[in-house]
């Protein structure tokens, strides 16, 4: 069975055609500002994860370009970088468990740096044209989770209001459009559209048919209940010795009088739910939760947002943990 993901990825593409708009949007506003050039590779050492429709995407690309010694070598890449990532996913858990805030973790991972391996010897990336949604918005200031981020490189200024890229609306989409997938295909995962892969894992995963759980489950996986012995007869039991007579129960003491019930505390009055979007997204990330007072920005929305809330954080399926085995 081949599978076909043209119609996912013609969707896609429509959220990437619409990404590009609106960074050459900014770029064109805010000439001064955004410093993207060729030859600067900044965001190409982010730490980011892909959805499973972008994963798939940048997968079959990849396949379909890349061959031989060129395509051995974007591997070597992709192993090391994947072997580092999933070290710091394994300590970023860890100090999670034992108490730390999950806000400081992510601050923390947002500092580290891992090379992706499609960036090459000359700091240019070989599949600039195919490259994830993530990458193609880096240089314009962006949102994501109430939380203000900017390109370290770039000029935007921390306390000013700029356009923004609501990150959040984007991830609800590729969600959706990653959730719709993995329901056409009909997967024994039912967890497989909440799948995360950094970059480097996408490029060395096989998505086969095994993979992404279709058809039936293979016989390591099936577990065959078999019917339980009969029981044995038990022994006869010796005959009880006969029971003492019990003594006369003393005389229950008077029951204290019930002390009145308490009245129930009033729940307070939730407040009303607001967008939990900062009030200035052009300021650094080191600015306090909501961004400066008094500015109020414009906003660029990608695509009709699901109610769905986005994601920060990922958790893999089992096909993820098969993968990863």
């Amino acid at each position: 069975m081949t599978l076909d993901f043209s119609e996912f990825f013609r969707r896609y593409e429509a959220i990437i055609a619409e990404a590009d708009q609106v960074f050459n949007t900014v770029k064109e506003r805010y000439a001064d500002n955004v410093r993207c050039e060729k030859g600067c590779c900044d965001c190409c050492h982010a730490l980011f994860d892909l959805t499973l429709v972008e994963a798939l995407y940048l997968n079959a690309n990849f396949l379909g370009r890349f061959s031989g010694k060129a395509k051995s070598a974007v591997l070597e890449r992709a192993d090391e970088a994947d072997r580092l990532v999933h070290r710091l996913k394994r300590d970023a858990f860890k100090a999670v468990q034992e108490g730390a805030k999950s806000q400081d973790i992510l601050a923390q991972m947002a500092k580290v740096r891992v090379r992706c391996p499609l960036l090459d010897d000359n700091g240019a990336c070989l599949m600039y044209d195919k490259r994830p949604v993530t990458c193609r918005i880096y240089g314009v200031p962006t949102a994501i989770g109430g939380q203000a981020h900017t390109c370290g490189k770039s000029g935007f200024e921390k306390g000013k209001a700029y356009p923004t890229v609501y990150l959040d609306r984007i991830q609800d989409k590729l969600y959706a459009l990653s959730h719709e997938l993995a329901a056409t295909l009909g997967s024994r995962y039912t967890e497989l559209g909440e799948l995360l892969v950094p970059p480097s894992l996408a490029l060395m995963t096989e998505y086969s048919e095994e993979y992404l759980g279709i058809g039936p489950a293979p016989k390591e996986e099936t577990v065959t209940l078999k019917d339980p012995p009969a029981p044995k007869a038990a022994a006869p039991a010796a005959p009880a010795a006969p029971a003492a007579p019990a003594a006369p129960a003393a005389p229950a003491a008077p029951a204290a009088p019930a002390a009145p019930a308490r009245p129930r505390a009033q729940a307070a009055p939730k407040a009303k739910p607001g967008k939990g979007m900062p009030a200035c997204a052009g300021c650094s990330p080191e600015s306090k939760p909501g961004g400066c007072a008094g500015c109020t920005p414009q906003s660029f929305t990608i695509g009709q947002a699901p109610a769905k809330p986005a994601k920060t954080a990922g958790k893999k399926s089992a096909a993820s943990k098969k993968a990863k085995g």
